[in-house]
């Protein structure tokens, strides 16, 4: 007993000197004095509790103790605080959440460190910071989580899906009455994030696009959480909030051209298959010359990091495999290829218009990696899809190109696929009409499936 005792001791303390190896201690701060270690401005979806709970963690890991989150006398900031024992300071993050594109003009006015967004950098901010770096770059953007755009209804509504294109016309005015859609008769009462939101951002983009405009009489909120409990308590309410904000609403499923209707969950959410996913980011100018920055970012895109994303109700990147829904129109196969095997909760997708992998595949490669490293009896599938072409034989073709890409990156460190594959235009998760969508079908899945020597000595 007392050997298992030891044993349970050291185990615990390698986990936990493993998870603090990310950050360093505490050096050079001034004695009995204070000091910010940086700022996050932007997105409100990550500002209200994301972002503060990855710094309490962060602190902790760093030795600092009586770490508080304060609320200061602005609505949305936040300022977290802790003591360090050995020199007697205190230090202090402070966390402006009013919205993505003030996040940007902080990083430009040089008042925030890091600008937290929920939306992809746009043109004009992108140009506005050019001069400091790319922003673009793997160096600037980093995606710290996936958040699904959460379409919410009261509890006594009887809908239970919608496509994109519905919930568009309900929030352009184009549907007024609750019977139009197969619901009880009533008016369509529609709440709105405010103009300031990376969150409106992305609706606007992912469901009205450039044609519609939201109905005049819609009630706008600033924050996620206010919005989702009005909208509890009317039963004639939808609105969108952020994955970790639907509380006591109802969530409905989304489908978007001939995909079929997905809720938002792990899987779907993770490998953005779900038509209204979108990733969390937070943006620095190049390699951040703050240090205690730069040592947080790092922390948030490890799996420690991960763990609290993943805590705080968003979806982490953290690697899973989860054995998913199949459904009755897969090609005969695919589902041969496929039986017993379980899906990894990763999607690798491609820039705009190139075979390059983007920012989060880059560093993706590098999770897959690592977890196939205790995965050694499992053999490793790639499936690409992509999206309509002239012909079927070049969509597949396509497709199988992708997959090979994602192989060849694995093989330059030391992972040699089993089979690579391209299933072209089948199982399309997004609507081919909108150019969002066509990215989105171009992807590479990855299945893993107890090894075929295991398989045959058994």
């Amino acid at each position: 007993m007392k050997f298992l005792r030891v044993l349970t001791i050291l185990v615990c303390s390698f986990g936990l000197s493993a998870a603090q190896a990310l950050v360093s201690e505490f050096r050079d701060l001034p004695i009995d004095g204070e000091k910010t270690l940086f700022t996050i401005h932007g997105s409100n979806t990550i500002g209200a509790a994301l972002a503060p709970n990855l710094v309490k963690d962060y602190l902790r890991r760093k030795g600092a103790e009586q770490i508080e989150v304060q609320e200061t006398s602005v609505e949305n900031e936040k300022l977290i605080s802790a003591y360090v024992r050995d020199s007697r300071t205190q230090v202090y993050v402070a966390v402006a959440a009013h919205g993505s594109g003030t996040g940007f003009k902080g990083l430009a006015a040089g008042s925030a460190d890091i600008a937290a967004a929920s939306r992809p950098v746009k043109d004009k901010e992108f140009n506005l910071l050019k001069g400091n770096a790319d922003m673009r770059a793997p160096q600037s953007e980093h995606i710290v989580g996936i958040d699904g755009l959460a379409i919410i209804i009261n509890p006594e509504n009887p809908i239970q899906d919608l496509s994109v294109n519905e919930i568009a016309e309900i929030f352009s005015g184009g549907y007024q009455d609750w019977s139009e859609l197969g619901g009880k008769p009533g008016p369509i009462n529609v709440y709105a994030r405010d103009d300031k939101s990376g969150t409106w951002d992305s609706f606007k983009g992912m469901v009205l696009g450039k044609k519609k405009k939201l109905i005049g009489t819609a009630q706008r909120f600033e924050s996620n959480d206010e919005l989702s409990d009005t909208v509890a308590a009317d039963a004639s309410g939808i609105g969108f909030v952020g994955l970790a904000s639907v509380r006591n609403a109802k969530l409905i499923a989304v489908s978007d051209g001939s995909a079929k209707a997905l809720l938002p969950n792990k899987l779907t959410v993770a490998t953005e298959d779900y038509a209204l996913a979108r990733r969390l980011f937070m943006y620095t100018p190049g390699e951040s010359e703050n240090p205690y920055a730069a040592e947080f970012l790092e922390f948030a895109l490890d799996n420690s990091g991960q763990k609290i994303v993943a805590d705080t109700g968003f979806i982490s990147q953290e690697l899973k495999a989860v054995t998913p829904e199949f459904y009755a129109d897969l090609p005969p196969d695919f589902r041969k290829l496929t039986s017993d095997a379980q899906r990894l909760t990763i999607n690798f997708r491609f820039k705009q218009g190139s075979a390059k992998l983007d920012n989060k595949a880059l560093k993706d490669i590098e999770r897959l990696v690592d977890y196939l490293q205790s995965q050694k009896q499992r053999e490793i599938l790639l499936i690409g899809f992509g999206d309509k072409k002239k012909t079927e034989k070049r969509a597949k073709l396509l497709s199988k190109l992708r997959a090979m890409a994602v192989r060849r990156e694995l093989v330059r460190n030391g992972i040699y696929p089993k089979e690579s594959v391209g299933y072209g235009e089948y199982l399309p998760v997004a609507s081919i009409n909108r150019s969002e969508g066509r990215m989105k079908n171009r992807r590479v899945e990855v299945w893993l499936r107890e090894s075929a020597a295991i398989a045959a000595a058994d």
